[in-house]
């Protein structure tokens, strides 16, 4: 598998496309459970099987090369990216999971995003894996993907690249008390542990999807409100959480800057910070923060160097 800092890219995968869809990559037709439990009979379904299913439903929306990585980090050695790549087509052959891939004016992606089936739902219960997938699941738009994709890459580095990783969470919902709203970060959170003394981070994935500004503003107004009435406690957090926006590109962090001040959604309590999906795929993550600072009355983008990400 190439590390992530062999990685060229100039444009984030998880980037949206003008003209994008998401393409069916599946395969039709009926599979019988009884095909199935002689798969596994027989052995070729295994239990490395298994655990990529828990991890494509932990994470609803996944790449092979992300489950690649969380195999790793579960101390499975899949040996290849093309062995794992293998394992998977097995599992679609067998209806287990499903694929798509996106296409736009641009072409073909590069790569394919992996979810649930229904059998695959009928395998983990089986096992008394807690498994909340329905069929709907698998019709949600790609921006919402693309969201989840990122938040993945995210947490998958934090994970991989930071000592002080102490654990993270997929789904993370908060509320804004005023208007008794219940809202989910949509790139999860992850805790930091050094010295008994412990930090959480939220991550907020946006995207240039239609009217990404408005959808920013009205997010922001529910984290402002989370902010502004924090107590110790509130949606599982002992103390304040810091708000890290994920942002496409070095472009995109300053455009959704721009409208979080033009729109007064600014939140005081915290110290507003960004990063980009590419700086993800740095060897250390230290260097990954941004914040927008006011000099001589106007905003310059800085670096922030935090070595608890070392």
């Amino acid at each position: 598998m190439v590390e992530d800092n062999q990685i060229k890219a100039q444009v984030s995968p998880f980037a949206i496309r003008e003209g994008e869809i998401k393409t069916f990559d599946g395969k039709d037709g009926y599979v019988s459970m009884n095909q199935i439990v002689h798969k596994i009979n027989i052995g070729h379904i295994n239990e490395i099987h298994f655990a990529i299913l828990e991890i494509v439903n932990d994470f609803e929306f996944i790449t092979s090369r992300q489950i690649y990585q969380m195999l790793e980090i579960k101390g499975i050695d899949p040996k290849s990216q093309d062995k794992l790549n293998n394992k998977l087509e097995q599992l679609v052959k067998s209806k287990i999971l499903t694929r798509y891939y996106f296409t736009s004016d641009e072409g073909k992606g590069i790569y394919r995003i992996y979810c649930l089936e229904k059998m695959g739902k009928y395998l983990l219960t089986s096992k008394e894996i807690e498994c909340k997938w329905q069929p709907s699941d698998n019709i949600k738009p790609v921006p919402m993907i693309k969201k989840r994709l990122a938040g993945n890459q995210i947490l998958i580095a934090y994970l991989r690249k930071v000592k002080a990783f102490d654990e993270f969470k997929i789904s993370t919902k908060l509320t804004a008390k005023i208007q008794g709203k219940v809202f989910k970060a949509t790139g999860g959170s992850v805790k930091l542990t050094k010295n008994k003394k412990s930090i959480q981070f939220l991550f907020e994935v946006i995207r240039r999807e239609q009217e990404w500004q408005k959808k920013l503003v009205e997010k922001m107004k529910l984290y402002k409100e989370f902010y502004e009435n924090f107590i110790p406690g509130d949606s599982g957090f002992s103390s304040m959480p810091q708000l890290i926006i994920v942002c496409e590109d070095e472009k995109h962090m300053a455009e959704v800057f721009k409208e979080i001040v033009k729109n007064q959604v600014e939140i005081q309590q915290i110290k507003l910070l960004f990063t980009t999906d590419l700086r993800q795929n740095e060897e250390t993550l230290e260097n990954t923060l941004v914040e927008f600072k006011l000099v001589d009355g106007k905003y310059k983008m800085e670096n922030i160097e935090l070595k608890l990400l070392d």
